[in-house]
């Protein structure tokens, strides 16, 4: 993996070097440790690429077949490294060809960098026609970054690159944008040296609260902590915690690895609701709790704390009887700290906990097709693989039961749930961690959304393996069609290519694995050969697992 990000103080003093703008971009991008940029080439961004061109030993231009491929793959390496990625796009349709991606990043806390090409900038905003033009581009970015601002020329690329970084870890982590005239990137002229911001300090954490915090945790007699993608850097705390409390720690989608599904007090949503009901007190660690909250309810019986990096978002449901702002790691080290001194001793859970895991486990057969594919993924991807998940028959329950044992090893789109987010995803996670096998998996449906960037994954060499469940429908849109609206069904069947022939068309190996055995032994054989393949899994439709995920109200009816 590459190293941590580091930052340094902007240098103040005079210029050492004429650049375009163009080239003032990518040495502050390398200056940042940023080595790679997803992109696709237009007209508006021609001075980038050609500053790109002249970087290529230090500087890696993927290009995709798509924005949305692109942006999605800035959005995968992001997502399986924690680390700044950046794409770049031509304006118009290709920023919103890659807006789908962008949100998405906004809605996973991830620090994607979209540098978008904009028309000539005397020309902006005056409505003339110019190729891609689009009005108030920079108030449509604005709606899908924490941070967006535009480049007028070379002297201001590295400090506005530099402050878009930071911006990316100062308070909520998010995406930001840059725009750029298809004029300016080519315009030269003095730069200063170029040398990264320090980041803002951290915000000091309030100690009062973590005194309360650690008061109320440490009475209560039945801890439930539940994470979400903001405790992902924060796993060693989580576990102690877990410890100390005897809680079970609760994780869906984003959470997914914080603690490692081995521990007997890792546990899934179905049987989170269950010690939801039964714990007088949360521990809420970067995750929004909105399911917990509006869908299984509170009482005046449930004391909650919070965790959030967002000021904002503790109190947007229910205000919480504690709310600790800022990153997860330090806070918790606090919390762990003051929960030392006030901790009241308590019996072990472990038994406990085993004997839930089994029975949740035997609820959960219910399930059984889906998990026997799980498990073959499973028992053939190492402890450290990346599994990337999909909005798909076989993603719902992976999101429950696919055992997963490291932090970002399991990447999933988080509320956006867009589907079609996965194989491109993937392929920007498995370039960006070349070190371990990534897997993706897909539905016929959403695979087709970004299919074509098979073409990236030979063109760059990216040894990706997909599965593609293939059912002929939008599966999940059929079954609701024909439980809830009399079987009368509309937009949910699909033609579909034979897969196996369509990715041996591109140059990648094809297989056809017909139960979870053949899947078991096609997926062995691809991650041997780590190069780009497609298994395609013939299926039927499958049970519904929505008992198990969209579950009532448990407090306060």
């Amino acid at each position: 993996m590459p190293a941590p990000l580091r930052f340094r103080k902007r240098h103040a003093g005079p210029p050492t070097a004429e650049m375009s703008t163009g080239e003032a971009t990518v040495a502050a991008l390398l200056a940042h440790g940023l080595d790679t940029v997803y992109a696709l080439p237009g007209v508006h961004n021609d001075h980038l690429f050609d500053a790109c061109q002249r970087a290529r030993d230090r500087l890696k231009l993927v290009h995709a077949r798509h924005e949305q491929g692109a942006a999605y793959m800035a959005l995968g390496a992001a997502l399986a490294t924690g680390r700044p990625q950046a794409y770049a796009v031509v304006p118009g349709p290709g920023l919103l060809n890659s807006s789908a991606a962008l949100l998405t990043a906004y809605g996973t806390n991830a620090p994607v960098l979209a540098l978008i090409g904009q028309i000539p900038s005397a020309d902006i905003g005056r409505g003339l026609g110019h190729l891609h033009e689009i009005r108030d581009q920079a108030g449509i970015v604005a709606r899908l970054v924490d941070h967006a601002d535009i480049i007028n020329g070379p002297d201001e690329a590295p400090w506005k690159v530099a402050k878009a970084i930071r911006a990316m870890f100062t308070r909520r982590p998010g995406p930001a944008a840059l725009e750029c005239a298809m004029d300016v990137w080519g315009k030269r002229g003095p730069v200063p040296a170029i040398k990264p911001f320090v980041p803002k300090p951290a915000p000091k954490v309030d100690e009062d609260a973590v005194r309360k915090a650690a008061r109320l945790l440490g009475k209560a007699e039945r801890v439930l902590i539940c994470v979400g993608g903001g405790a992902q850097d924060a796993a060693l705390e989580v576990k102690l915690l877990s410890s100390m409390l005897q809680a079970p720690v609760m994780s869906y989608r984003r959470g997914r690895g914080v603690l490692d599904d081995r521990d007997c007090f890792s546990v899934n949503l179905p049987l989170g609701r269950e010690l939801w009901g039964e714990a007088d007190a949360v521990l809420g660690i970067g995750t929004h709790l909105l399911y917990t909250l509006t869908h299984w309810g509170v009482d005046r019986n449930l004391s909650i704390v919070r965790v959030d990096a967002d000021p904002k978002e503790p109190g947007r449901i229910v205000k919480p009887d504690v709310a600790l702002i800022g990153d997860a790691k330090p806070i918790l080290r606090q919390l762990i700290d003051a929960l030392a001194r006030t901790n009241k001793r308590r019996a072990p859970r472990r038994e406990e906990m085993l004997e839930r895991q089994a029975r949740m486990r035997k609820r959960l057969q219910k399930l059984a097709p889906q998990l026997a594919f799980l498990e073959a993924i499973r028992a053939e991807l190492p402890e450290d693989g990346i599994f990337v998940d999909e909005v798909t028959q076989v993603g719902f329950v992976a999101r429950l039961a696919f055992p997963v044992y490291k932090p970002r090893s399991f990447l999933s789109p988080g509320y956006q749930d867009n589907l079609g987010w996965g194989y491109a995803t993937a392929l920007g996670a498995q370039h960006a961690r070349p070190d371990v096998p990534v897997v993706s998996i897909n539905g016929d449906g959403g695979f087709l959304y970004t299919a074509n960037e098979l073409a990236t994954a030979l063109r760059h060499n990216i040894p990706l393996t997909a599965i593609v469940f293939a059912d002929g429908a939008f599966g999940n849109v059929r079954r609701i069609q024909e439980e809830q609206f009399g079987n009368r069904l509309i937009g949910c069947d699909l033609v579909n290519p034979d897969f196996v022939r369509y990715a041996e068309s591109f140059g990648a190996a094809g297989r056809r694995a017909r139960n979870a055995g053949e899947l078991r032994l096609a997926l062995r054989e691809a991650i041997a050969r780590r190069e780009p393949t497609l298994i395609e899994v013939p299926v039927g439709a499958f049970p519904s697992p929505w008992e198990f995920i969209l579950m009532p109200r448990v407090r306060g009816f």
